[in-house]
């Protein structure tokens, strides 16, 4: 606590003393009781990645090469892309910058050091930087179509790196700092160059991501990187300079020097020794100091900004940026009533572990996309349209962007595509069109998935955007933990199949009609009936788990509670 203000430091130390948690590790009697011990032999720690499909699908490093190839062969899902035996050996030609290259299944074209998770640690970042150092005192590069990025969470993260001297390295490989925050983490990597683009999709290619991330759910990183892998940063340069994850760093060189001699990865890879000495000279207080001094004070630009006066935010009907959000247009002082569902559609029939990436707004807005035609209708050319990320205060933009991941694999069109049927027309449409219609025709909305409905990041977007395109009911047979109370906190009724029951046992095929009878007094965990329009029926579990999200429920939203509770003040 070097730097912190004595008067902190006090009443931290009062704080964990009052609660038994102070520690004086110099006497071995204040050491707590514990009712499980758990050892770890570090000898035993092994190198690993996650992926290609979420993070939490461990590869070890040594088994990368074998693992990716499997994934090829496996039938498509989370470790498989089903890729045929004779297209598994596809290589595309391509010129980028006027050289010629190739570009074939495993290769990396995306490789970011990125997310707070990972650059907020000097031990990682320094050993990054201490690799390139070494990579490029080999002699070794990174291929130039490769999209790299330096993304620290930290802006303390850029003075150890230049003090330490291994940022002219990092650069040397591509990797410049392009800013702080989630960046290709959270699938802000820009597009890839059009030479670049053009042969992943006419060779149908599994090309790959590799990021400090720590999410790298379907269609997150970027439309075209079917295959993503969390690694530490190192190991992040490490298979930008390989350029591919099909590789056995145990039994294969990483590269060439330029007299063509073998380079491996343990050749370069940073000893710990030489890590801790790197940190312990240049990480120091004085830094952190200095960058949080100026955390207010933001920078010209920021500080230029003409901010308005009036207490009430003067909303600019122009803007495609942010709009008034629709939340309280029907609102009403009174509690409404709580009504039926009736006669409500499936917009969408889902398998399991659907993430909230599927669901909510992420990344580049592409171009042939509900957002798109929206922005363009205002004015806008692609290279203005800019992400979902930075239009998340314009409902009309995420709305359209609710289910636009082009990984969704949504049962009624049998293939991965943001797509789903208006039904009874049978018109192939873009999900947020056909929300649009079935709201026009007074249809009420419901999503029918499988497990884990609304696993991976913790989005508010994933139930706002739902409940914008009109969805009332979600019915899963199991669902993340944040996410069904974030559908409750909007007004959206979460069932659960009973055990052992869903889509499939029931035989259903998202066509029917349903229509919910939501008990009069309604419990938390109550059993309600589903009714169909062919006479069938079957019983969920309404997943209301506490009062509180049943008064949540009732006025329509937490956002709708909170309004009521400020009024009553």
């Amino acid at each position: 606590m070097q730097s912190r203000d004595e008067v902190k430091i006090n009443i931290v130390e009062s704080y964990l003393k009052a609660n038994n948690l102070f520690r004086d590790f110099t006497n071995p009697d204040q050491d707590p009781e514990f009712s499980e011990i758990y050892e770890l032999d570090l000898a035993s720690v092994k190198s690993c990645v996650s992926g290609p499909k979420r993070p939490h699908d461990k590869v070890m490093v040594s088994e990368m090469k074998e693992d990716f190839q499997t994934c090829l062969d496996n039938k498509i899902g989370f470790k498989g892309f089903n890729i045929p035996k004779d297209k598994q050996i596809s290589k595309v030609p391509f010129v980028y910058d006027n050289k010629e290259y190739t570009l074939t299944h495993g290769d990396v074209v995306i490789a970011a050091i990125t997310s707070c998770t990972n650059t907020s640690n000097p031990s990682v970042m320094l050993g990054a930087g201490i690799l390139a150092k070494k990579a490029v005192e080999a002699g070794l590069s990174v291929k130039p179509y490769i999209k790299t990025s330096l993304s620290p969470g930290s802006g303390v993260v850029t003075y150890y790196l230049q003090d330490s001297g291994v940022i002219p390295y990092l650069e040397k490989l591509g990797f410049f700092i392009v800013g702080y925050g989630c960046m290709t983490c959270i699938g802000n990597s820009g597009p890839l160059d059009d030479s670049v683009a053009e042969p992943i999709e006419k060779g149908d290619l599994v090309v790959c991501g590799v990021l400090s991330g720590n999410r790298n759910f379907e269609g997150r990183i970027h439309p075209l990187t079917r295959a993503n892998y969390l690694a530490s940063p190192p190991l992040v340069i490490a298979y930008a300079i390989a350029g591919t994850v099909s590789i056995d760093f145990e039994t294969q060189p990483i590269g060439q020097s330029p007299d063509g001699k073998n380079v491996f990865l343990r050749d370069i890879w940073p000893t710990r020794n030489e890590i801790q000495e790197v940190e312990r000279q240049y990480v120091i207080p004085a830094m952190f100091k200095e960058v949080y001094a100026k955390i207010e004070k933001g920078n010209n630009r920021w500080n230029e900004l003409d901010a308005p006066e009036s207490k009430l935010y003067p909303w600019d009907s122009q803007s495609t940026y942010i709009k008034s959000p629709p939340f309280f247009e029907t609102m009403e002082k009174d509690l409404p009533l709580v009504k039926n569902l009736c006669n409500a559609r499936p917009l969408l029939f889902l398998g399991d572990s659907v993430t909230t990436d599927h669901i909510s707004p992420a990344g580049s807005i592409a171009r042939n996309s509900p957002a798109a035609r929206y922005l363009s209708s205002r004015g806008l050319v692609p290279r203005e349209f800019n992400s979902y990320g930075s239009r998340r205060g314009n409902d009309a933009i995420m709305a359209r962007g609710t289910f636009a991941n082009i990984r969704l694999l949504n049962k009624f069109i049998g293939k991965a595509a943001p797509r789903t049927i208006h039904i009874p027309s049978n018109d192939i449409m873009d999900v947020f069109d056909a929300a649009a219609r079935y709201k026009e025709e007074g249809t009420p909305l419901i999503i029918i998935a499988g497990k884990d409905y609304g696993s991976g990041s913790s989005r508010d977007w994933a139930a706002k955007g739902p409940w914008m395109q009109g969805i009332k009911a979600v019915i899963a047979e199991s669902y993340e933990r944040i996410h069904r109370s974030n559908l409750v906190g909007m007004g959206i009724i979460p069932l659960q199949f009973l055990d052992g029951q869903g889509a499939e046992t029931l035989g259903l095929t998202g066509r029917e009609i349903y229509s919910i009878e939501l008990p009069e007094n309604i419990q938390p965990g109550q059993t309600v009936t589903v009714k169909m329009d062919n006479e069938k029926s079957f019983e969920t579990t309404m997943r209301f788990d506490t009062d509180v999200e049943l008064t949540y429920f009732r006025n329509g939203g937490i956002l709708n509670y909170m309004i009521r509770h400020l009024l009553e003040a």
